[in-house]
């Protein structure tokens, strides 16, 4: 049985909380919040859980196993460090921490101490991009061209980060996890429209050593929400759109052939158009089957796909953008 404290109870937390409570290897032993209202919420539902306002209480507690944290970004690594530090294996929200090197320092903690971390990178845990991964493992697209992500709505404004912050840390997981080639270097170029100093439309390039070019459009002022992912390959390409109910995948008997070296005739005439067919995916809530993971990961002492490495390669893409950002979209070495 692994006993579980949870800090933070806001938009994200009840999600948190419910998943665990479903879990039999696992208890929600407590749950905390500032927020006097959200701890009435919780007891209301849950009435065998204690609450507390002070993190400390979950911290320091020698019930806990493992903390989940659930908090705004700036707070990770303290609360990760304090909870290392006192024995207790995490699950903390993306990004890992704001820093670079404050996630090498919390990896070097936990292995110090044996103990596992897991950065809520919860769409690894999708049916889709399960269904992606072993489309790549199997080589199906043959050798990769692009990889170019959508995620824009109409808000939520955050206030502490950019919108390269709170949406690309999903997009750069998955890439991260899909793709075999590590990146080189990055450009990021945004704006801000309200006075607030953080940019909330941003656009972020990702070159790789083997022509490999990936690119991410974030956005908080779009009219309409997009969630998709397109990965063009030599022998086929993909297409991953997450608000589609059905088929979320479909894959693309496309491309182009240039017979010669000297080919522009060629490369303009010479298209492959076959099918396209929309594999099965696999629709159990990820939250759900990411929290199962992290209470089996600790159980059987194994080291997550989503752990503090998987964490510290997303910061560092991210740290890197701020970089550019400040300096009109000057390319930044990894």
């Amino acid at each position: 049985m692994v006993n579980i404290g949870v800090i933070g109870y806001g938009y994200w937390g009840p999600n948190i909380v419910r998943n665990f409570k479903a879990i039999e290897k696992a208890k929600v032993s407590i749950v905390c919040d500032i927020d006097r209202e959200a701890l009435k919420r919780i007891h209301k539902v849950y009435s065998d859980v204690k609450t507390v306002s002070d993190p400390n209480e979950v911290l320091t507690s020698p019930v806990i196993d493992a903390v989940a944290i659930v908090t705004p970004v700036f707070t990770h690594y303290e609360l990760t460090k304090k909870a290392l530090e006192n024995g207790k294996h995490i699950f903390v929200g993306k990004p890992f921490t704001s820093k670079v090197s404050e996630a090498e320092e919390l990896i070097e903690l936990a292995e110090r101490n044996n103990l596992k971390i897991m950065v809520d990178h919860t769409f690894l845990f999708t049916g889709a991009v399960k269904k992606m991964k072993e489309i790549l493992d199997d080589n199906l697209l043959g050798q990769l061209y692009y990889y170019d992500s959508t995620r824009v709505n109409l808000g939520l404004f955050q206030h502490d980060v950019n919108v390269l912050w709170d949406l690309a840390p999903h997009d750069l997981s998955i890439m991260d996890y899909l793709l075999e080639e590590k990146p080189a270097a990055i450009v990021a170029t945004g704006s801000e429209h309200f006075g607030r100093g953080l940019e909330d439309v941003a656009y972020l390039t990702v070159y790789f050593d083997n022509n490999l070019i990936s690119h991410f459009n974030v956005n908080w002022l779009s009219p309409v929400k997009i969630r998709s992912t397109l990965i063009g390959g030599e022998k086929k390409m993909l297409v991953w759109n997450d608000l589609e109910q059905d088929e979320k995948i479909k894959v693309y008997d496309k491309g182009v052939k240039v017979k010669t070296k000297g080919g522009l005739y060629n490369l303009l005439i010479d298209y492959r158009s076959g099918d396209m067919w929309s594999p099965l995916v696999d629709l159990t809530e990820a939250l759900k089957a990411e929290s199962e993971y992290f209470v089996d990961c600790i159980l059987n002492n194994k080291d997550p796909i989503n752990d503090g490495c998987s964490g510290l390669r997303v910061v560092k893409i991210l740290e890197a953008s701020d970089e550019s950002l400040k300096k009109k979209g000057k390319l930044v070495e990894l």
